[in-house]
């Protein structure tokens, strides 16, 4: 049986610059890092996100942009927060996509290795009312 999610795993083409990324726009931790004795395939960094454990590896860039992506939850009041941290590091954020009442807002950005990030401010629970609600 699935207890959960375990982590998350993002390949970058740097350490130091997705460290920025996820202590100064998810405001994560850094609990772990291999330095040159990597335990794993390639040098890696361990972080704490909340509760969620990712873990960043050396590696090549993903070669394209996709809307494949990784969303955190946010309280509405801090977009424009995050949105500065973003900004500040060079990211490249991407226009919101039309939304309905009760989807939540959403901020996407992309870091330097092509993975797409959502910070979100609505919730399963919430959008499944909406979508019984039946308006398109």
């Amino acid at each position: 049986m699935i207890e959960g999610l375990s982590h998350l795993t993002f390949i970058t083409a740097d350490l130091d610059r997705m460290t920025a990324l996820i202590e100064q726009v998810l405001e994560g931790r850094e609990v772990y890092g291999s330095g040159d004795r990597p335990f794993s395939i390639a040098r890696e960094k361990f972080f704490t996100v909340g509760e969620l454990w990712i873990a960043v590896m050396e590696g090549e860039a993903l070669p394209t942009r996709t809307y494949n992506h990784v969303a955190f939850k946010i309280p509405p009041d801090r977009i424009p927060t995050y949105r500065q941290r973003i900004e500040a590091l060079g990211l490249t954020i991407l226009e919101g996509r039309a939304r309905v009442a009760g989807e939540g807002q959403s901020l996407y950005f992309y870091d330097h290795d092509n993975h797409l990030f959502e910070l979100h401010t609505g919730s399963l629970s919430e959008r499944l009312a909406h979508y019984r609600a039946g308006e398109p």
